[in-house]
């Protein structure tokens, strides 16, 4: 059937029927040249450079994208001495809070004026999802097609910026499965962002995933979120037992920084007896709760952080301690704090 060209297109798109051609065109992606948002209407804003798909939205983006693609890239030079701190937070069990955990640390810090790069290894993509934000790019393309970290980062707020997941990550994972050294893909791919940024965040899934051992072998420390009951308090004997593993047989030094108690309710009894039981077994290295709020449910349901939505709630506010120790702790302090043996 007829499709609708750019002037100078070389490429013409086919579709079997009207509904098709429709279905096409309802997809919106981000134009590679000027970043806008549109859907793809005509044949010659869909190309290919070097073996990769660019959208352009225009004929003068379409230029600026072939032009971009015959100068070499430039890396931003690295701040002298700088080397990001990475965190990654990680917990076996679910609805602990890794995300909005992740999130409201990532976007604390950046606040404070620490450039700060959040790193999504769940596919389920909840980081974006909680931001409002959307990309062609993910995760996925730079593990697996080796594109720059720089390329595929999303720019989320004023010094921070977000490399997304979704869906395709289980390819991924497959790919992790298939190489040499598979357990430290994420550290290689992602070691430009160390010289890059002050903190990398890294929010992991809730499972002891191939992606999992990567995130724990890139990072230096691990922050593991509890919910306030019981079953989350086993989940944290697991998170333990898996940093003892990477240290062992990985050998790989990562520390435990802080255990977070979340989803504190004063007025439970097994909230105080649980948050009892963490200060009794990790002593300093146990934070103080983070207490329940709906506003925590909230925020992600409007893309906003915390901060954003409701700076002066309780969960602000203790994610703000949060971010207090970070910035308080020296990367040595955090080392002593850590060793799990």
């Amino acid at each position: 059937m007829e499709v609708r060209t750019c002037d100078g297109a070389d490429a013409l798109a086919f579709f079997c029927s009207q509904a098709c051609l429709s279905r096409s065109a309802s997809g919106k992606v981000l134009c590679d040249a000027c970043g806008s948002e549109f859907a793809v209407e005509l044949a010659a804003q869909v190309f290919y450079l070097g073996g990769q798909r660019r959208y352009a939205c225009s004929e003068l983006c379409r230029a600026r994208v072939a032009e971009g693609a015959r100068r070499p890239a430039v890396a931003a030079p690295p701040a002298e001495g700088r080397s990001a701190r990475v965190l990654a937070v990680f917990n076996h069990k679910g609805g602990t809070g890794k995300t909005t955990t992740a999130v409201s640390v990532a976007a604390g810090l950046a606040a404070r004026g620490s450039k700060v790069l959040l790193v999504d290894t769940d596919g389920q993509g909840n980081v974006g999802a909680s931001l409002a934000l959307s990309s062609e790019r993910s995760l996925y393309h730079v593990l697996v097609m080796g594109l720059p970290v720089a390329d595929a980062v999303v720019s989320a707020r004023p010094g921070l910026d977000v490399l997304p997941a979704n869906e395709t990550l289980a390819a991924a994972e497959l790919y992790l499965a298939g190489r040499r050294q598979r357990d430290r893909v994420l550290a290689e791919r992602l070691a430009p962002a160390r010289h890059q940024y002050d903190f990398v965040i890294v929010d992991c899934s809730p499972s002891l995933s191939l992606m999992n051992q990567n995130a724990l072998v890139f990072a230096d420390s691990v922050l593991c979120p509890v919910a306030c009951d019981y079953l989350s308090l086993i989940g944290v004997r697991q998170v333990l037992r898996t940093i003892r593993q990477v240290n062992r047989l990985l050998g790989h030094k990562v520390a435990l920084w802080g255990v977070l108690p979340t989803q504190f309710d004063a007025r439970a009894r097994i909230c105080h007896e649980a948050l009892a039981t963490l200060r009794e077994h990790f002593g300093e290295r146990c934070l103080p709760p983070v207490r329940q709020t709906i506003k925590v449910k909230e925020a992600p349901a409007e893309g906003k952080t915390l901060f954003e939505y409701a700076p002066e709630s309780s969960a602000a506010c203790d994610y703000d301690h949060v971010v207090d120790e970070l910035l308080g702790n020296s990367t040595s302090e955090i080392s002593s704090l850590g060793g799990v043996a």
